[in-house]
């Protein structure tokens, strides 16, 4: 691995793998305390649409993205939040539509020659470095948004009716919380695919969770597990030539259902 690094491509993976597990420490965190997992399922399918646009219309790739998908997740939010009975069904339909959406557009682009596949399981080796900015600036702007409304997100996540009580703003912080996880997505989407960013926002946080003390660890915990989990994957498939994001993910994976076994056999086994 140590070799693979005289390559740009490669630090550039690497840069965009840690910048992507520190913001999914942070943001799937709150989607992990929330209950957002399938909310987030529904924008991140829906970001296809994002995807055809930007291709159809030949804009640049992450703020043609970024913008269907804030649009998309704007639409969830208000449904989830003022239909919650029929929420589940709404957002699936979203799901499905956007993606429909990304399809067709990508079907009517002429001269259409881009890899399906890179965008579905992820091309973390082909992130250019300008994509590398970007997700610096928007990384730092998410965690000190975080950080400033650390109190009010706090308690929005354990009790949403004792928020209220306090004057927090909650409806306005939960569309800013899905403002913000829409960005995360459409960044980690060239890491590891569409179909495996839930998998890198949901799994560490939940592996993290019984062992934080308080979100704010559970956040930092995420992220350094998150890298650790991209660092392995990355090794992994640069030494047996294997996709890479979905190596990231078979690794995230074997470490949560690790977790799970921990879980249900480790203190029968220690007593």
């Amino acid at each position: 691995m140590i070799e693979a690094m005289q390559f740009d491509f490669m630090r550039n993976a690497l840069a965009a793998g840690l910048l992507a597990s520190i913001i999914c420490g942070v943001i799937g965190t709150l989607v992990v305390v929330n209950r957002l997992v399938f909310l987030s399922g529904g924008i991140a399918h829906a970001a296809y649409g994002g995807i055809g646009l930007a291709f159809y219309f030949k804009w640049p790739y992450l703020p043609g993205t970024i913008g269907f998908s804030l649009a998309a997740a704007m639409l969830m939010a208000f449904v989830s939040h003022t239909v919650k009975h029929r929420s589940d069904t709404i957002v699936g339909v979203i799901w499905a539509v956007g993606m429909a959406f990304g399809i067709i557009l990508l079907d009517l682009t002429p001269g259409y020659n881009v890899d399906l596949m890179s965008y579905l399981f992820g091309s973390i080796l082909t992130v250019p470095s300008s994509d590398l900015i970007v997700m610096t600036v928007v990384g730092v702007v998410i965690t000190a948004l975080v950080f400033f409304y650390y109190p009010d997100l706090l308690a929005m996540s354990y009790d949403e009716e004792f928020a209220r009580i306090r004057g927090v703003p909650v409806k306005a912080l939960y569309f800013g919380l899905i403002g913000m996880l829409a960005v995360t997505i459409v960044l980690v989407i060239q890491v590891v695919g569409l179909i495996l960013v839930i998998a890198l926002l949901t799994i560490p946080p939940f592996i993290v969770e019984k062992y934080a003390k308080s979100l704010a660890q559970m956040m930092v915990g995420s992220s350094i597990l998150g890298s650790v989990f991209t660092l392995v994957g990355l090794w992994l498939s640069y030494q047996y030539d294997l996709t890479s994001g979905a190596t990231i993910i078979m690794v995230s994976g074997s470490a949560f259902v690790t977790s799970l076994l921990i879980d249900r056999f480790g203190f029968k086994g220690s007593s």
